[in-house]
């Protein structure tokens, strides 16, 4: 009893145990809890929270313009025209308002409702977040004819707020550059990633100008490279640019914007001939990935309103089955955006909206916009109709192409399809199954594998686009049954014929390994548009991975050493010097079993991308274009894009 009484004496829990955190210093331990994560994801968050600030600005009506600039050195500039924070002193912290903006965490005037009627903002620490994992930061206003500065450094003040100067202008500008000792992965910004997130803004909230400038790069006639960001219409026009690649079944774009029982709904919706339903959902700003009650709202009003229309056209008395509320939102795009003064966000990501009393809000909004949009478009509303009847006749055949392949599962031997190579590893999260383009492939990778953990799919050639079929040829595809069928996972529940039910999911890791080239590439893109519009939860949880295979083997001598791209080619032959040989990789055939081990399939020494949707709305336009019929933006896409174009061109 003696030593044990020591021994807790040592690990003594007293209050000298617990280590009390100042916010700024909690935040630089914890990053991920404010920002999400510490990788690329997490470096462009703090650009949003900054932005997010001069939104609210423009939603409160006192603020028109919002420019966002990427300098040189990777350090970002947001400039607004907005009211400028305050600077006055603050009674109860001592100093003035902007330094406890900049330097507490929860402070701010969006606390305040005489302040904000609402504001945005997915995890609601502000800017003072922004400058805790900032290694400089430097704030001027424009108030009251005055210019105020103050700088700080890793979220600390360097000096009180100082008057610097006069003006006619108002605003805030604030300049900061990411910590290195933070953000280890990259601090590079990617102009296109903050242009999406900037355009998608300037649609939600209309009549805002915002403008992007990236000064690490020049166009032609001398000007930094660029975009501004402007609607006039808002949801209308953000529909028009999602679907632009589709071709649209109505000659207008049904829209709705009020306020319904004290919550500011806008709504737009348009159909279109594919077979996707593409349902975007937004909160104050937020993208709501994971949807809530604004979103069940809409289905509901949605589904009941054209039901409604339907069975009194008579059109559905030859039917002889219901139709169900899938049926409605075959190729429908909508998006759904409402302002809420104290959102309740629930599910894992925190993109779920729970406040009940939007879905009656937003279902009463649906409701009288198609009302009164059926009415007066008689053409339109029959075309609607004939759409959903012929959705409800492709849902039965899907249907039974889905039980053949649930009763694979159950009845085949282990429910796997014969040409998978498993692993002898029974836990999912330590399992991963490779996705592999062809047999040949196929065979290199089996006989590489580490045959514990490590599963081989081969896939044979090009799988079904399924952009551009109906679902049940989808789920009557060989090779998609195959997927389905190794992967364990089944689609359709009672509540939901669309869901997928991740529950017996064989692999925590699906990894998609195609050869580097262009047939590779358009393959790889296939597999994951069956993936986006299919097993889209596969991707939000973190499941599907790309494999890179290096470009080049680079021998001289005894020496050798891959490359994964011409510059790091160009970098090992210089180093090696004269007589260096040099192999491209045009297949994962041309390796052996060791190389494609080595390279691609050993956790030890692989590089693998983990796919995530950084935006919802982004990513449905770029598959839909991509493989899509429309082919004159593919093609201006692919030659932005294209990294193979000079090699096998």
């Amino acid at each position: 009893m003696s030593e044990k009484k020591e021994e807790f004496n040592k690990h003594n829990y007293s209050a000298d145990s617990i280590q009390a955190l100042e916010g700024m210093e909690h935040v630089r331990m914890r990053p991920s809890m404010y920002i999400g994560d510490v990788g690329v994801r997490g470096l462009h968050h703090l650009v949003y929270e900054v932005v997010d600030n001069s939104i609210d600005e423009a939603l409160a009506g006192h603020c028109d313009n919002i420019t966002v600039t990427i300098n040189e050195d990777n350090s970002i500039t947001t400039e607004d025209d907005g009211r400028g924070i305050p600077v006055d002193l603050h009674k109860k912290e001592g100093v003035s308002a902007l330094e406890v903006v900049m330097t507490k965490i929860g402070a701010g005037g969006k606390f305040d409702k005489d302040s904000y009627k609402v504001s945005g903002g997915l995890h609601g620490v502000g800017v003072s977040c922004v400058n805790a994992l900032s290694e400089h930061l430097k704030a001027t206003v424009y108030r009251g004819g005055k210019i105020y500065e103050q700088e700080y450094e890793r979220g600390k003040a360097m000096y009180p707020v100082k008057q610097v100067g006069d003006t006619d202008k108002r605003g805030t500008t604030v300049t900061f550059k990411p910590d290195a000792t933070i953000f280890t992965q990259t601090l590079e910004y990617s102009y296109d990633t903050l242009a999406s997130r900037l355009r998608e803004l300037a649609y939600l909230n209309k009549g805002i100008t915002i403008h992007l400038v990236d000064k690490r790069s020049k166009k032609e006639d001398g000007e930094f490279e660029g975009e501004t960001f402007h609607s006039e219409e808002g949801l209308k026009e953000f529909i028009k640019f999602l679907d632009g690649n589709r071709e649209p079944l109505m000659r207008d774009v049904i829209s709705f914007e009020g306020e319904k029982n004290g919550v500011p709904v806008e709504v737009a919706m348009i159909y279109n001939t594919s077979y996707a339903e593409n349902l975007h959902s937004y909160v104050n700003n937020i993208n709501t990935h994971e949807g809530g009650t604004h979103l069940s709202g809409f289905r509901r009003g949605l589904t009941h309103t054209l039901k409604k229309y339907a069975d009194s056209s008579g059109m559905l008395d030859k039917l002889k089955f219901d139709i169900q509320g899938d049926d409605f939102r075959e190729g429908l795009t909508a998006i759904i955006s409402v302002k809420v003064q104290e959102p309740q966000f629930e599910g894992q990501t925190k993109t779920k909206l729970g406040n009940r009393e939007v879905s009656a809000s937003v279902s009463q909004a649906v409701s009288e916009m198609l009302t009164d949009y059926l009415e007066e478009h008689p053409d339109d509303a029959k075309t609607i109709v004939q759409k959903v009847i012929l959705a409800a006749q492709a849902r039965h055949a899907a249907q039974k192409a889905r039980d053949m392949v649930q009763r694979k599962t159950v009845m085949s031997i282990g429910g796997l399809p014969g040409k998978l190579s498993d692993c002898s590893e029974q836990d999912p999260t330590k399992c991963e199954v490779f996705l592999v383009e062809g047999d040949s492939a196929g065979g290199t990778a089996k006989q590489g594998r580490d045959r514990a953990f490590q599963a081989i799919l081969p896939l044979r050639g090009k799988i079904l686009n399924v952009e551009k079929a109906m679902t049940h040829k989808v789920f009557e595809n060989e090779e998609i049954k195959n997927i389905f069928t190794a992967l364990g996972v089944t689609i359709g529940t009672e509540e939901d014929s669309k869901a997928l039910n991740l529950s017996k999911l064989r692999y925590h890791k699906v990894v998609i390994m195609c050869d580097a080239d262009i047939d590779g590439s358009h393959i790889a893109t296939l597999i994951l548009t069956f993936f986006f519009r299919y097993m889209k939860e596969l991707i939000e949880n973190g499941h599907i991975y790309i494999a890179t295979p290096p470009l080049y083997l680079v021998k001289k001598g005894a020496k050798k050493q891959y490359a994964w791209s011409d510059k790091e080619r160009d970098e090992i032959l210089e180093e090696f010097g004269e007589n260096s040989k040099i192999q491209r990789y045009k297949g994962l055939g041309e390796m052996n079993a060791e190389q494609l081990w080595d390279t691609t399939m050993n956790p030890e020494f692989r590089t693998m991308r983990l796919v995530q949707i950084d935006n919802g709305g982004e990513a449905d336009r770029i598959f839909s274009m991509l493989m899509g019929d429309e082919v004159p933006p593919r093609r201006e896409f692919i030659e932005k894009n294209a990294i193979y174009a000079n090699i096998d061109a």
